[in-house]
């Protein structure tokens, strides 16, 4: 039985000309490292729920990426993330929105499956169950990083929220957009499939304002029949689209391949809805697809047939 693993670490407008070396071997090398751990899982035995929740943990632990400890600041300058889980024999899942401190979100969302006898808990609630679980929460402190927070001081004075980016002006905000999220999907031996999403959300965002990641069937979604799918974008649209759900949705009922369902969601769909950005998805054979409608998405696959690929641009 092949086994896969397939990761991503945003979308958007990601252009080399704004790369310098060190930054781009730098994404490369921490996309490699969560990429090898979570395939070792795999290649171990274990199931595709802890390949995932391996993998999602090393990209939440880096500030290279909007999700854990890299997470943006809100409008009230405070890190607000939103996880999500599902495993596809069982179609069981578990989503936690609006969390604060928690040290590696998608542990939460994976805690509220297994234990919470919910699928979704928000705010201070879900907080307060990661408390009783004993989840790892962290101060403030650990979630700063500079370069989150000069992105948001340039624009908190103004009603302008913005996605992940690189750039100081706001003017330049808009244009180099790029969609922080991080997400895993895994096919393990037995042919059982996993998905993971996991973000900070938006800079300056108000209202306690929750995007695709933590919504089934939106940002992530997992069916052993179909596939598993985690999206990375601008979440509205993905919303709108159902747009994960659509893609095994594409499968199920018109015998799409993976890959032939996920460009019609993010090639097609998505496009028609102004929704920029894109998904990774694995079929129960292992069978992966990375498909995207932005510049760039940070992502990569490696399945036990010996392919593998890591890469940035279009």
């Amino acid at each position: 039985m092949k086994f896969t693993i397939v990761i991503h670490g945003g979308a958007g407008t990601i252009l080399k000309e704004d790369m310098t070396s060190e930054l781009e071997q730098a994404y490369t090398s921490a996309l490699n490292d969560a990429l090898e751990a979570g395939y070792s899982v795999l290649e171990t035995g274990g199931s595709a729920l802890d390949a995932v929740k391996t993998a999602t943990i090393i990209l939440e632990d880096n500030t290279l990426f909007n999700a854990g400890r890299g997470s943006v600041f809100t409008k009230k300058g405070l890190h607000e993330m939103d996880a999500a889980v599902m495993e596809g024999k069982s179609l069981l899942a578990g989503a936690v929105a609006g969390v604060r401190n928690i040290r590696n979100p998608i542990e939460l969302a994976i805690e509220v499956m297994q234990h919470s006898n919910h699928v979704f808990l928000s705010g201070e609630g879900a907080n307060d169950f990661a408390i009783n679980r004993g989840i790892k929460v962290e101060p403030d402190e650990y979630f700063f990083s500079q370069f989150r927070y000069d992105q948001w001081k340039s624009i908190r004075d103004s009603d302008s929220y913005s996605l992940d980016h690189s750039q100081d002006k706001v003017e330049k905000l808009m244009k180099h957009r790029k969609f922080g999220t991080v997400g895993a999907v895994a096919c393990d031996q037995t042919g059982t499939i996993a998905a993971a999403t996991s973000t900070g959300g938006m800079t300056n965002k108000k209202y306690g304002r929750i995007g695709d990641t933590p919504v089934i069937g939106s940002g992530t979604y997992a069916n052993n029949h179909t596939c598993a799918v985690s999206c990375t974008g601008h979440g509205e649209p993905f919303i709108r689209a159902v747009a994960a759900y659509d893609v095994s949705c594409l499968m199920e009922y018109k015998g799409y391949t993976v890959q032939q369902a996920s460009e019609e969601v993010i090639l097609k769909k998505l496009v028609e809805l102004n929704g920029e950005g894109g998904l990774i998805a694995v079929d129960a054979q292992g069978t992966p697809a990375m498909v995207f409608n932005s510049a760039g998405m940070y992502r990569a696959f490696k399945s036990s047939d010996g392919s593998h690929e890591v890469a940035i641009y279009k």
